[in-house]
């Protein structure tokens, strides 16, 4: 990819990659379990000192997301339907969070999943569950961004 606005290098594949300070840590096959990283820039915070709640939704979604495409060997990617979440507590400028995301259950027409985003320590900050339809996985070339 070109590094420009709409594809930087470090974006991973996908412009909001580079935006949620995203990292790939693991995928365990046998719960369906994808593990990521996020670094918590001050662009994602209001002037509470945390992130703002929409956010957060990013977060989830980025690794809710990224389970169901490793469950699919990279083929497929949830196109969501509805994401419903609780926020916990504040999730700090600065902080690194740890992102769990799982399919509950894969189907042909519908697929569940749910994330929770945790402190280093352990700390609940938010969870998820959510709704999707599973489509082929989207690259810039298929969808005319790139």
């Amino acid at each position: 990819m070109d590094d420009d606005a709409y594809y930087p290098d470090d974006a991973g594949g996908s412009p909001h990659t580079a935006l949620l300070g995203s990292e790939f840590v693991a995928f365990d096959a046998a719960t369906l379990t994808a593990t990521m990283r996020f670094t918590v820039k001050r662009e994602m915070c209001t002037w509470r000192g945390g992130v703002q709640g929409g956010l957060v939704a990013g977060y989830l979604d980025d690794v809710m997301g990224y389970a169901f495409v490793a469950a699919t060997g990279g083929e497929m990617a949830p196109l969501n339907l509805d994401i419903s979440m609780s926020l916990i507590r504040l999730i700090p400028e600065g902080a690194t969070i740890i992102g769990k995301g799982r399919v509950v259950k894969p189907g042909r027409r519908v697929v569940f999943l749910e994330g929770e985003l945790l402190g280093e320590d352990g700390t609940l900050y938010a969870r998820s569950t959510s709704t999707a339809l599973p489509t082929p996985r989207p690259t810039p070339t298929t969808t005319g961004m790139g």
